[in-house]
């Protein structure tokens, strides 16, 4: 049986990704394929219950797992760009202050530019959750040097971001305004950037972060398969 890890349900199995993404790209004739994705596993993508994707089942399964506690006071929780779905989830985690923060989204708590988040002291959160954010920002290494700054010196972020792993180099354009153009070089047309792994890797290290690759071996054997995440995928834990 295959579980999720955010509702906790059981059932046979998970749902493909929308076929919007393979029609998009091979209609522009791009030159990687979804299967290039770090972390994407296209066949089993959502939960058929809660519809969580294979990346938010991810992060359950790290909270689950591995996020420590702080003693004697609640989780101080900093979600950005908030998703429904995880937010849910996270809000459910007992003992916490949440904050959700975004520069446009009506479901965040604070409208907040990631590049300046000023409103947030110096250590303010304990855990911070920054999914597939940076793609879309204009200057990534002002938002990962904010996220540094925001992080307890004790916290845990969640800094995951689109990896072509077939790429070499991470291509970008903040000034690229042709939607066409912005989904064939970078996978969405509200990216404005490709990450190479290499590349991101060093990006968020230069900001100051220690950076942990939890993979498949950190998780167990066969748990990722259970919860419908593939075996190439990579969480990215950044610490002071």
């Amino acid at each position: 049986m295959r579980s999720c890890p955010v509702c906790s349900s059981e059932f046979a199995n998970f749902l493909p990704l929308t076929s919007h993404y393979f029609e998009m790209l091979n209609e522009l004739n791009v030159s990687y394929s979804l299967e290039d994705f770090e972390t994407l596993n296209t066949g089993q993508y959502a939960c058929p219950r809660c519809g969580s994707s294979d990346r938010d089942r991810l992060y359950a399964l790290f909270v689950r797992t591995f996020l420590a506690r702080p003693a004697n006071r609640p989780l101080r929780i900093l979600d950005i760009a908030p998703a429904p779905i995880l937010s849910r989830f996270l809000k459910s985690i007992a003992d916490i202050e949440y904050r959700s923060a975004d520069l446009f989204s009506p479901l965040a708590d604070d409208i907040v530019d990631i590049m300046d988040m000023n409103i947030y002291a110096d250590n303010a959160f304990d855990f911070i959750v920054c999914s597939h954010v940076l793609e879309h920002v204009p200057d990534d290494r002002k938002a990962i040097a904010e996220l540094f700054r925001v992080l307890d010196n004790n916290g845990v972020a969640i800094l995951m971001v689109p990896i072509l792993l077939t790429a070499q180099v991470t291509d970008e354009d903040p000034d690229e305004t042709d939607v066409n153009v912005r989904w064939a070089r970078f996978g969405q047309d509200d990216h404005i950037r490709m990450y190479a792994k290499h590349d991101y890797m060093s990006r968020i290290r230069e900001g100051g972060f220690e950076l942990l690759e939890l993979d498949s071996r950190s998780f167990g054997d066969g748990t990722f398969r259970q919860h419908g995440i593939t075996d190439q995928s990579v969480l990215y834990i950044g610490t002071k």
